[in-house]
């Protein structure tokens, strides 16, 4: 990645006025709940003074945040979605800044939590955003970063049928029409390949959790919700470690100052 590429990176893709992010979530209650699952088990006894959501949207996670930080700061590069989290989330749970992730203008070590979730998707290069997270970060304060798990069990048994080794490098899974169109990058990760790029900024994984291990057409045909939710309360921490799932959430610490 150039210098020059690491200085700026488009953001106007998340102000589509043709896309409405809470939309989106219609219809995808499990999926919610079981990231809301994931961050109660990673914050689960812990407090801190200021949480920040970087590219956190309209506030879906930042309204869960201010249960766990007294101060919380939503910040995301898009006008709209900022607009969109006043309307759903009126007066003031959480704090609202526009920024994107590459520039989070946060004194150094002045956050003691940051999360970035949902966002991995589309950053095909993101140690940029890693280093940034670790520059605001205090000594030994925490990060939660989801992975977008390019080598969930699906994919791995799909590649193994096919003789294909799956990939470090991250997997771009828009269709061919997108591309040419140049819609937002859209892709996945290994999650080993993240975790040596967070080890490289500072950042060292003390929890890994498989979320949305459900998260299969015909099981959400089929199964109740409340079933689902049981299971994926059972499975997230024992089918971490295996990177089983579509979505991957570690728990970060800050315990060094990178090199």
């Amino acid at each position: 990645m150039s210098a020059e590429a690491a200085r700026t990176r488009r953001t106007d893709f998340y102000n589509d006025p043709a896309f409405n992010y809470a939309e989106f979530w219609i219809g995808r209650d499990y999926e919610h709940h079981a990231e809301v699952i994931a961050l109660r088990r990673l914050l689960r006894g812990r407090r801190f003074a200021h949480a920040v959501d970087i590219g956190g949207g309209y506030g879906r996670l930042s309204v869960i945040l201010s249960e766990y930080a007294d101060r919380v700061t939503l910040a995301d590069p898009s006008t709209q979605q900022l607009d969109l989290s006043a309307r759903i989330f009126p007066g003031s749970p959480f704090d609202r800044l526009l920024v994107d992730a590459m520039h989070l203008q946060f004194d150094d070590r002045s956050v003691d939590l940051a999360t970035l979730i949902r966002v991995l998707h589309h950053l095909p290069d993101p140690e940029p955003e890693f280093a940034e997270v670790s520059r605001i970060l205090r000594p030994g304060g925490y990060a939660v970063i989801e992975v977008a798990n390019s080598v969930h069990v699906g994919r791995r048994v799909a590649g193994l049928l096919a003789g294909r080794r799956a990939s470090a490098a991250p997997v771009d899974i828009r269709s061919a029409e997108s591309r040419l169109r140049g819609t937002a990058p859209y892709v996945n990760h290994h999650p080993r390949t993240i975790t040596r790029q967070l080890a490289g900024a500072g950042l060292r994984v003390s929890q890994v959790l498989s979320v949305s291990n459900l998260r299969h057409p015909l099981a959400k045909a089929v199964l109740p919700q409340s079933a689902m939710l049981a299971v994926e309360r059972l499975a997230q921490q024992p089918l971490g470690r295996l990177y089983f799932g579509p979505s991957v959430f570690l728990l970060l610490r800050k315990t060094a100052v990178p090199a």
